[in-house]
């Protein structure tokens, strides 16, 4: 399939997450939305792990559209909170899934706490002609206090990754894309997709 293009599902309609793998993947792929093969439901997240979370919306997505597809589950895991919020993070402060109230809520329960390692975790499920793959990408930080930048979503303005001064809103989107949880978790992606078409 060298210089056409190969198209794919992404389990989402978050035109941040949308643009950020878009990126990392290149014009040799294509992303289709949701929306783009008529998925306008919202797609059931039951399970205690990321990577059962994202098995569940990939299997889903094939099983309406039989298109080969990928889903994401992404968590925030801090240490000192015994890794919450984790699968909860995008409701960690209810179902409204506001990110300045999980902020709000984050920095409320770290107060006075140390320890503020933490990390990002993202689990990639892919189904390409009815096989399922797995890839997962982390990176290591800290959570910071107040807010800092104006790029990216979720928790952003709050994680500084490990090895670097600025948050993940103060970075420009290639320099995040190179070491970012979704970016490595991407990456794994392209390599297999890239030795396989």
């Amino acid at each position: 399939m060298a210089g056409s293009s190969f198209s794919l599902v992404f389990a989402t309609n978050n035109p941040h997450k949308l643009k950020e793998v878009q990126h990392a993947l290149g014009d040799r792929f294509t992303l289709v939305t949701l929306n783009a093969v008529g998925i306008t439901d919202e797609i059931p997240e039951e399970y205690g792990t990321l990577q059962d979370n994202a098995l569940q919306k990939a299997r889903y997505v094939y099983n309406k559209t039989g298109q080969n597809c990928f889903a994401d589950d992404t968590g925030l895991e801090v240490e000192a909170l015994n890794w919450e919020p984790g699968v909860y993070s995008a409701r960690y402060a209810g179902d409204a899934k506001k990110p300045k109230d999980n902020i709000r809520k984050l920095l409320s329960n770290l107060k006075g706490v140390e320890n503020r390692k933490a990390r990002f975790r993202t689990v990639i499920a892919l189904i390409l002609n009815g096989e399922e793959y797995l890839f997962e990408g982390v990176v290591w930080g800290k959570i910071i206090d107040q807010e800092r930048g104006a790029d990216g979503f979720g928790y952003d303005p709050i994680f500084v990754p490990d090895g670097f001064t600025e948050t993940f809103a103060e970075m420009p989107l290639s320099l995040k894309n190179q070491i970012s949880h979704r970016g490595k978790a991407v990456e794994e992606l392209c390599k297999f997709l890239k030795s396989r078409f």
